[in-house]
């Protein structure tokens, strides 16, 4: 059995290789030209759900769903002090054309409106597993403080802003290692590998 990712984020490919280095790990740019999907979801199942149909629905075109199941990843961070903001829409919380940078930017802003430093703050990923057997999803979460700036080098997205619970370092700051050990994306990858080592029994 074979995995393809439905991500074109080069960060997150790395990280779920890195993971599952037991599988034949495919990102959507190895497989076909890549598309884009509209996440219209309310939620980060939804949302993952729908990007890994989309690829399942393609590799059924291409006549691989015999070989391959899909997998997504849909996830964000969420912000006490701002309602749990930005929540699913944490990839494009700066507007539509929405970086990582200016994401970051603009969290910090919102923070300093309220004139707060910091803030208690969690991450959630949802993981979805699309296969001809059916639909999967699991959830996976890391707790910890927001602050209103940038440390470290390591990571993506909201990373350099966020100190897990336990640790005085940024995600930016730790050691990619360990944060593929305490990661939201790890926990939910963990007990996925549940659902892609029963899958892996009925493929060649």
């Amino acid at each position: 059995m074979k995995i393809v990712l439905a991500t074109n984020n080069k960060d997150k490919v790395k990280e779920i290789k890195a993971f599952y280095k037991d599988y034949e790990i495919y990102a959507l740019s190895e497989i076909c030209e890549p598309f884009e999907i509209e996440e219209n979801g309310k939620s980060f199942k939804e949302n993952a759900l729908i990007k890994a149909r989309a690829v399942y629905t393609k590799l059924c075109e291409l006549g691989l769903e015999n070989e391959f199941v899909s997998l997504s990843d849909d996830s964000g961070i969420s912000v006490e002090a701002l309602g749990f903001a930005p929540g699913i829409y944490s990839a494009r919380y700066s507007g539509e054309r929405a970086t990582d940078a200016s994401n970051r930017e603009k969290l910090a802003c919102e923070l300093h409106k309220l004139g707060l430093t910091k803030s208690r703050a969690f991450y959630t990923a949802c993981i979805a597993v699309v296969s001809k057997f059916g639909e999967f999803s699991t959830h996976g979460f890391m707790y910890g403080t927001v602050i209103n700036e940038e440390r470290g080098d390591n990571g993506f997205g909201y990373d350099f802003m966020f100190i897990p619970d336990g640790f005085d370092k940024t995600v930016g700051e730790i050691e990619p290692k360990i944060k593929l050990e305490i990661s939201h994306r790890s926990r939910g990858l963990a007990l996925a590998r549940y659902i892609l080592k029963s899958l892996s029994k009925h493929y060649k």
